[in-house]
């Protein structure tokens, strides 16, 4: 990487509260790449090689069961993944590919081991990173088990229009198949679901959303900031 790169770089949270000389050992043999969509980062099953930090981009986590295959996030900046398989040294548990071009650094997972004995407050940020995986992962849980798919799905566009500005107007900024995996149903349950969220005026053509009548989408979804709020 260039001087003024890595200077930029170490700038992100991840460094956030490191010694100077933490960040050049993190740095030194980091790699800052642009990755074409659909190109996988990770296979589950196999070694954690590197902590993946999402500088730009969007980044799909999932995972396989024989010939199933579902989403189970949707990440992108500042995210960093694949972190509990390079704390512990273990096999990935779940897979990650690119859905648009993406610029990833990867840090390799030997320096971040070392760097997380040498610098309590690169340990700290780690700590910090792993226990907002583990909250929300239990958010997922309960949006999974307490909701109806219909339910789950009225959220999701809830929450992308009041991440888009609240102009009740929005691209789904994937393939659909990726958003019934995310929200839990099959690629077919999808339409029917949209078919029925015409009845609470959400027009769906192609990937475009509209929302007509917010109020009534709200109430169909019954956000909880236990479930639905990342800063809770």
């Amino acid at each position: 990487m260039r001087e003024m790169e890595m200077s930029a770089l170490a700038q992100h949270k991840v460094f956030f509260g490191c010694r100077r000389e933490t960040v050049e050992l993190l740095l030194r043999g980091a790699f800052l790449q642009k990755f074409p969509a659909r190109l996988e980062l990770a296979r589950e099953g196999d070694r954690a090689d590197f902590l993946h930090v999402v500088i730009d981009g969007l980044v799909e986590i999932y995972a396989t069961y024989f010939e199933r295959e579902t989403t189970l996030e949707v990440i992108g900046p500042p995210n960093i993944f694949i972190v509990a398989s390079v704390v512990l040294d273990r096999i990935n548990l779940r897979s990650a590919r690119v859905l648009e071009p993406t610029k990833i650094l990867l840090i390799p997972a030997l320096a971040v081991r070392e760097a997380m004995v040498e610098d309590g407050a690169f340990a700290t940020t780690v700590a910090a990173e792993l226990a907002n995986s583990d909250r929300s992962n239990v958010r997922e849980l309960k949006n999974q088990k307490l909701r109806s798919s219909l339910e789950r799905l009225a959220a999701w566009i809830v929450l992308r229009d009041r991440e888009s500005g609240r102009t009740h107007r929005f691209a789904i900024p994937f393939e659909k198949k990726v958003l019934a995996a995310r929200v839990g149903i099959v690629p077919e349950a999808l339409s029917r679901s949209f078919a029925t969220l015409a009845k609470y005026n959400v027009v769906v053509t192609g990937s475009e959303v509209e929302i007509l009548e917010p109020d009534a989408l709200e109430r169909l979804a019954k956000l909880d900031p236990l479930i639905d709020d990342p800063n809770a």
